[in-house]
């Protein structure tokens, strides 16, 4: 899918503002920016806790070379991976648990987590370094009173949604949850190599070809092929410093306020899937694909819908959209993810953050759980940095006493990371 007049792109270096001439991200800019992002680095130590790091090292095919995680296609669910689905997913059959079990049982009972190739993925959860036990203490928390609705699922309410199915359809939504997430681990390793530096296992070339490109490199300005001999060890992977000042996606005429209290998920959907083919399909349609209730909406539905559903999660964008626990990264990490996300994958974000007065200085009151669509940044030389997001909440809507809430933000970034890691799943969709 073609950057066309409907996903306008503008980058600002030194206050100064342009905007780039629309046009499909070329597989060799997501080469070249692969090749420069990486080293290729022993794994001296595990990501788990209670890993065991591999004694080789890193032999790279012949004629081949690292992509970035943009370009890290669905690998293939090999059997010990299956093995493990199958663990968990009969875990899950064995526990007797219904709508009346006590919310402890049941986040007990939910917490239940893969290891997929040295990475750990929760049911509901997505992709974490928080032990089983750690993401059931968070299911359980009850959720403060008072607080007003936009549409997030809370803990409690997940849960029971979960425990209302059959045996059968948990289980089959499981197997579907975990059979996704192992297809994906190697974008996982990338990402976290890339952003927080973690060292990536001395197998990884030969495990996951799929995070692989080859070396043949083409002159843009002739018909001939030419080879290409790739490093070992490429360049470091970027910093802040890299990236330009000031960089938006989306076109801020193609949003929406969220037209009941609980739809901020199909609002956020329906802005994402909009800023993708320009077509605005109503809210009511994004419910029905994610499943929205009047609890809410889960954000391993949001995710699950823009990959289905739109070309973000295409190869020369993001590669298929998982979900992120940023609860161990720096802010500085996350704010490099954000940026990464919209510069070097011109793809938006699922943000995930917690609604309080204290993060947003628009609100009247504080909320719940919340989606927005994360479009841009503002690194402010001088000042605090920017996040620029689409916000579909907007509390005049409900309470005409109340201010009412733009669409388009632009807020301190650190506030934002805060409001994400305040979340109980300190999550977002990437």
């Amino acid at each position: 899918m073609p950057l066309s007049d409907r996903t306008p792109v503008t980058t600002r270096r030194s206050r100064r503002r342009t905007t780039l001439a629309p046009g499909r991200r070329s597989p060799g800019r997501a080469v070249a920016a692969g090749l420069g992002a990486l080293v290729l680095l022993v794994a001296t130590a595990p990501l788990l806790p209670g890993g065991s790091a591999p004694d080789a090292t890193i032999t790279p095919q012949a004629g081949a070379g690292l992509r970035t995680s943009s370009t890290a296609g669905p690998g293939v669910v090999t059997p010990e991976m299956q093995a493990e689905i199958d663990r968990v997913v009969r875990e899950g059959l064995s526990a007797r648990v219904s709508a009346r079990t006590s919310t402890r049982a049941l986040a007990e009972s939910a917490a239940r987590c893969a290891t997929f190739d040295g990475q750990r993925y929760c049911l509901g959860t997505g992709w974490t370094t928080s032990s089983e036990r750690e993401v059931a203490a968070r299911m359980a928390r009850s959720t403060p009173s008072g607080r007003e609705r936009t549409g997030d699922l809370d803990p409690a309410a997940a849960l029971r949604q979960q425990a209302r199915r059959t045996p059968t359809a948990r289980a089959a939504a499981e197997r579907a949850e975990l059979t996704a997430a192992a297809k994906s681990v190697a974008k996982v390793w990338l990402l976290r190599h890339e952003v927080q530096g973690v060292p990536l296992p001395a197998d990884f070339a030969e495990r996951h070809p799929e995070a692989m490109l080859s070396t043949q490199a083409r002159d843009t300005t002739t018909t001939t092929s030419t080879s290409t001999p790739v490093a070992p060890a490429a360049a470091s992977p970027k910093t802040a410093a890299d990236y330009p000042e000031t960089f938006t996606i989306l076109k801020q005429k193609q949003v929406r306020p969220q037209q009941r209290y609980y739809w901020c998920g199909p609002a956020t959907a329906q802005m994402i899937g909009w800023g993708w083919n320009g077509s605005r399909r109503g809210q009511a349609y994004w419910a029905d694909e994610l499943g929205t209730t009047t609890a809410g909406t889960a954000i391993t539905d949001m995710v699950r819908t823009v990959n289905e559903t739109t070309g973000w999660g295409g190869a020369d964008y993001a590669g298929e959209y998982i979900v992120l626990d940023i609860g161990d990264f720096s802010f500085k990490q996350w704010y490099l993810l954000m940026m990464k996300h919209v510069h070097d994958y011109r793809a938006p974000v699922v943000l995930h953050p917690i609604l309080l007065k204290q993060y947003f200085p628009y609100l009247d009151d504080d909320a719940s759980g919340h989606f927005q669509v994360g479009r841009g940044f503002d690194q402010n030389p001088g000042g605090r940095p920017k996040l620029g997001y689409f916000e579909p909440w907007d509390q005049s809507k409900f309470d005409p006493s109340e201010p009412r809430i733009a669409r388009t933000q632009w807020q301190n970034a650190y506030k934002s990371f805060r409001a994400n890691k305040a979340h109980f799943q300190h999550n977002v969709g990437v």
